[in-house]
């Protein structure tokens, strides 16, 4: 998480520039049918620098600008949304992220299909691929006629996924302002005929694929919502006083573990569009299991944010309302996917902006206003997250709105105290209802496993 305007630039400038990159791929393009097969469509031919990587069965155009991380030589690699880039392969078991990005920018990862591939047969043409990467162009490309038509619908979360069953591949995007520059580069991604078909019978009408709750790397969506049951009478404490950490991506189970005895809260980012790194280890399961080790939980989302901030992913003052009550009800679903029962805090993620500007600051008191009435319609608990110069001051200072209920705020002094500060009132958010972010980016060592981090001091609501 960012709290600060300063070490702003560089995520921002990444998202806009995987917008602006892209842009001559999108207008103009001359219908499917008419390009000859094989060839790629005149925007893509006009772009200097583009080249294409192969990955099992797909051949996929790589703009200028963009680099390619195969997973599969450094599982280590962290997929991040935040910078233009094509990941090939699975995630490794502990991804090294950052301990805070936001995304924002352009981002496709293509992942092998969970089920097995029947071994290719002698008639096959082309080189055979077996997970591995090759750069060069197969001999025998087949242009791909129903990814050429593929349409993307736009989503909440800014991502949509796209199984190709022909090439034993899925393709999932990220992207910023609209999924119009993914859209071209997966029309113009052709089938290699090295991995053999099975599901996609010939003739089949075109699929318009659009993306559920559980893309783009948590398979949350996979099995449905079962609330939590209490016995008759039994209360749960829906607060915790200890030690915290937040970091860009769930860690291992492993990492968990190991991490116990240092700590016992820590974040998980359920979803949103600016989320900044892929969550491939963030499951109901893991859910599960992390609160069965001890650990609580910081349910957050990062969505869109404030007119004034240095982020390319903002509301507006005039979209301000509807974008507050439709990010709340996208957070509760992902919630609820992950197994979070009602009555548990979710957090919206309101990273810093310019506190000066009445207007924006108005709109962002919009915006917070309809995501807590929402999250609290919803049986949800509201929280906020902000560096304690923005929101919370903001929100302390306002009458006539619906105030989060939970609040999380940073200030990189070193402090740890919860209380006192001076833009926030002790009589709010008191007690058992706040947490404290005290000290930025930086990496620990516990029980043998690295992770970056930022820590917290909580006495607040946790799941």
């Amino acid at each position: 998480m960012r709290h600060a305007p300063v070490r702003r630039g560089l995520p921002v400038l990444g998202g806009l520039l995987g917008v602006v990159a892209l842009a001559p791929l999108v207008p103009g393009l001359d219908p499917p049918a008419a390009r000859p097969p094989g060839h790629p469509p005149a925007a893509l031919k006009e772009a200097p620098a583009v080249r294409s990587v192969a990955y099992r069965g797909v051949l996929v155009p790589v703009p200028a600008g963009w680099s390619v991380h195969r997973l599969d030589q450094d599982p280590t690699a962290c997929v991040r949304y935040d910078r233009r880039a094509i990941y090939l392969g699975a995630h490794g078991p502990q991804p090294d992220c950052p301990a805070r990005l936001l995304g924002g920018a352009d981002v496709l990862h293509i992942t092998p299909r969970a089920a097995p591939r029947p071994a290719p047969g002698p008639a096959t043409r082309g080189p055979v691929t077996t997970g591995t990467v090759a750069d060069a162009r197969p001999a025998a490309a087949a242009p791909a006629h129903r990814l050429a038509r593929l349409t993307l619908r736009p989503s909440g979360d800014h991502q949509v996924r796209v199984p190709v069953p022909e090439a034993g591949v899925t393709i999932t995007g990220s992207y910023g302002r609209d999924p119009a520059a993914i859209q071209e580069i997966i029309r113009s991604t052709r089938l290699t005929g090295t991995w053999p078909a099975d599901s996609w019978s010939a003739g089949a009408r075109p699929a318009v694929w659009k993306a559920g709750p559980g893309s783009a790397g948590t398979s949350a969506a996979a099995a449905p919502y079962t609330p939590e049951r209490r016995a008759a009478g039994s209360r749960r404490k829906h607060w915790t006083v200890g030690r915290g950490f937040d970091t860009c991506t769930a860690p291992s189970l492993r990492a968990m573990r190991a991490w116990r005895r240092s700590y016992n809260v820590t974040n998980i980012y359920i979803g949103g569009s600016m989320r900044g790194c892929a969550q491939p280890n963030l499951t109901r399961r893991w859910v599960r299991n992390v609160r069965r080790m001890g650990y609580r939980l910081t349910p957050t989302y990062v969505g869109p944010q404030a007119p004034c901030s240095m982020y390319s992913g903002r509301f507006t003052p005039r979209n301000a309302a509807r974008k507050g009550r439709q990010v709340a009800a996208d957070a509760m679903r992902k919630a609820r996917a992950l197994g979070i029962p009602e009555g548990r805090p979710i957090y919206y993620d309101m990273e810093y902006y310019n506190g000066r500007n009445a207007r924006c600051r108005r709109a962002v008191l919009i915006f917070l206003h309809h995501w807590s009435r929402t999250v609290k319609r919803g049986d949800y608990v509201p929280g906020v997250y902000s560096s304690a110069r923005s929101a919370p001051r903001h929100l302390a200072g306002s009458r006539g709105i619906t105030l989060p209920k939970a609040l999380w705020f940073a200030d990189w002094d070193g402090r740890k105290a919860l209380y006192g500060h001076p833009h926030i009132p002790n009589r709010m958010w008191h007690p058992h209802r706040r947490i404290k972010q005290y000290r930025g980016p930086h990496r620990e060592r516990h029980g043998g496993v690295a992770l970056n981090i930022d820590s917290n001091n909580v006495d607040g609501r946790v799941y």
